[in-house]
């Protein structure tokens, strides 16, 4: 099988899980290996010896995975699927961040975690992604998104209003610092941050978030993931901001934004005994009580 590993460059750790992550692969017999060439770069820099991968990645180049490895924290796994993009190839995430919902492998489960994917011992989930549509493609990034579309003021204390049609039905026009429109994944990201709730990744559901919304009745809510979102913006200073899990540009208020679900999904790997409601309970440390108590 052929493999590709993306890592963050920015972590002083990262070398040492990805090197763990390489004797791995070897010792299960998965020799064709991919690494990004600004990734060897920096292994390199860290004492590694980056001579194992068969291929060096050029920035932009176009390449072929049986399976992806991430490494990093939930940030550097949104990055892979977006290189990834429409090839759907499945990403296992390997945490060396803070949090990790999406890379959910602790660093220190490397070898274990290698070994039952060679065993077949996981399963992959089909995560939604958002399709941002504008008429002029003023976007010049990847226009899609696994957490979130926002829509943000820019240079402005002043709020934004954000007037929004579901399925050519008007919805609201919302008075805020932004709007959100977030996946299931991305329950757990920003979205969770402004007051929305968590949803189960196979909800197949979106969630419409306001963020620091002027009326405090104004409160998410959860769509299909299949319907249409058709959003406008006014703002004082005829600018606005749009993010895509944080790749952002600037926009003008005579732009209409499109949103709807992609036509292809990213596959996340997860291992057999690794259920969404346990990460809930380590991630957000559910049933615990740290309280101390004096006498």
């Amino acid at each position: 099988m052929k493999v590709i590993i993306f890592g963050n460059k920015f972590r002083k750790d990262i070398a040492n899980y990805t090197m763990r992550l390489i004797y791995a692969l070897q010792e299960n017999d998965y020799k064709d290996i991919i690494i990004e060439k600004d990734f060897a770069k920096y292994m390199a820099s860290s004492g590694f010896d980056t001579s194992f991968a068969t291929q060096k990645l050029e920035e932009g180049e176009d390449f072929d995975a049986d399976i992806a490895f991430s490494v990093g924290g939930d940030g550097t796994f949104i990055r892979s699927s977006a290189k990834i993009g429409k090839k759907e190839i499945p990403i296992l995430g390997i945490n060396a961040g803070r949090l990790g919902f999406l890379a959910d492998v602790h660093g220190e489960d490397i070898e274990t975690a290698v070994a039952e994917i060679a065993k077949g011992q996981y399963t992959i989930e089909d995560r939604t992604l958002l399709r941002l549509h504008t008429q002029e493609k003023v976007y010049t990034d990847f226009n899609y998104a696994l957490n979130e579309v926002a829509v943000l003021k820019q240079d402005s204390s002043s709020m934004i209003t954000i007037h929004a049609w579901v399925n050519g039905k008007f919805l609201n026009s919302y008075q805020a610092d932004g709007l959100l429109i977030a996946t299931s994944t991305g329950s757990t990201a920003y979205s969770l941050s402004v007051g929305g709730p968590i949803i189960v990744p196979q909800s197949n559901s979106l969630i419409i978030t306001p963020v620091a919304p002027h009326s405090l009745n104004v409160r998410p809510l959860i769509i299909p993931d299949d319907w249409e979102i058709e959003l406008q913006v006014e703002s004082r200073n005829k600018h606005f901001l749009i993010a895509l899990d944080g790749r952002n540009n600037v926009f003008d208020n005579k732009t209409k934004l499109t949103i709807k679900k992609a036509s292809f999904n990213v596959k996340a790997i997860k291992r057999e005994n690794n259920d969404f409601f346990n990460t809930l309970r380590s991630k957000l440390m559910w049933g615990s009580d740290n309280r101390r108590y004096t006498i």
